[in-house]
């Protein structure tokens, strides 16, 4: 039995590392994309995973899948598939460590895996399975996501859902509300980030986005709001969870350090979703705030998620 497992992009982000000789910009290689951080974070933590997906056989995919191995993910279900190129993603940054992006997808093999090349055994034994929204931006990966989704939880997995809105992937807004919203009746667990609120619910603030994500049959939802921390909510009310203070340099994959912490809390629990209760929540959002704020003082997404040791002692500080 899984602990964890994930579908969705692997790519490389090219982060920016400063000014070369000539005065040129100069990005760095990094492993990175959404579900595959997060499912980092939760296995560096000792969470028995697993990574669905598909990258090319170029030189980057089989990095990724090189990257993937070492950090002990399952990777049966990964795919090297020749005829299409590892998606990969140039990230700038600003002073303050904020990000833009510029994509290289067009398509990337990560939007073409099928539903005949799930694993399914994986789909049916594991105990919380997640996915973001990039693999809904495009067929045949978005029919892949749902079938994915309809195997694990008629096997009994709990459903993790971080939309992770990337404008530029998207044909318009308005087609992005609507296919990020079209998993929201799937999922069990949900997180956020306070950018995508309104965008999701037609609401700003973290406690009315949260209450209408719930109202839609979310049973736990966590808006990530930045150096603030988190806000936690499900069926017993919600709470804010203050944050760590950092010295940012690189604010990728702070969000998935988050969600896949917190999610490494949720599958040690041995409980149902239903019995979570706030404080537990809570606390596993103090932890994993903890994370997000060990994340930020390094570059790239994979190789910023942090040890457990690490965690442990930055929570100690506080």
């Amino acid at each position: 039995m899984y602990d964890i497992t994930a579908l969705g992009e692997i790519l490389i982000d090219f982060t920016y590392q400063g000014i070369g000789r000539n005065g040129q910009k100069l990005f760095a290689q990094n492993p990175g994309g959404a579900p595959a951080n997060a499912l980092t974070s939760a296995a560096r933590f000792g969470a028995k995973t697993a990574f669905l997906g598909k990258a090319g056989t170029d030189m980057h995919g089989r990095f990724l899948k090189e990257i993937l191995e070492k950090e002990q993910i399952d990777t049966r279900g990964f795919i090297l598939d020749e005829r299409y190129f590892t998606t990969l993603a140039f990230v700038d940054l600003s002073p303050e460590g904020e990000r833009t992006f510029s994509f290289a997808r067009k398509p990337g093999a990560d939007t073409q895996i099928t539903e005949k090349e799930l694993d399914m055994e994986i789909l049916g034994n594991t105990k919380i399975f997640h996915v973001g929204s990039l693999s809904l931006t495009s067929e045949p990966a978005r029919s892949t996501t749902f079938a994915a989704i309809k195997a694990a939880k008629s096997a009994g997995a709990v459903i993790s859902y971080d939309p992770n809105y990337r404008a530029t992937l998207w044909e318009n807004v308005e087609t992005a509300k609507r296919e990020m919203k079209s998993l929201i009746p799937f999922v069990d667990v949900m997180k956020i980030s306070d950018e995508e609120t309104e965008l999701l619910t037609d609401e700003k603030k973290p406690e009315q986005a949260a209450k209408v994500l719930m109202e839609k049959g979310v049973k736990l939802v966590a808006v990530t709001l930045g150096k603030d921390g988190a806000y936690i909510a499900n069926a017993e009310g919600g709470k804010r969870v203050p944050g760590f203070e950092s010295n940012v340099v690189d604010t990728t994959g702070a969000g998935d350090a988050f969600w896949g912490t917190f999610l490494y809390k949720l599958s040690q629990s041995n409980e149902s979703i239903e019995k979570i209760t706030l404080d537990m929540a809570v606390e596993y959002a103090g932890f994993a705030n903890a994370a997000a704020s060990l994340c930020v003082e390094n570059f790239g997404g994979i190789p910023s998620m942090p040890l457990l040791a690490d965690v442990e002692k930055r929570m100690k500080i506080k």
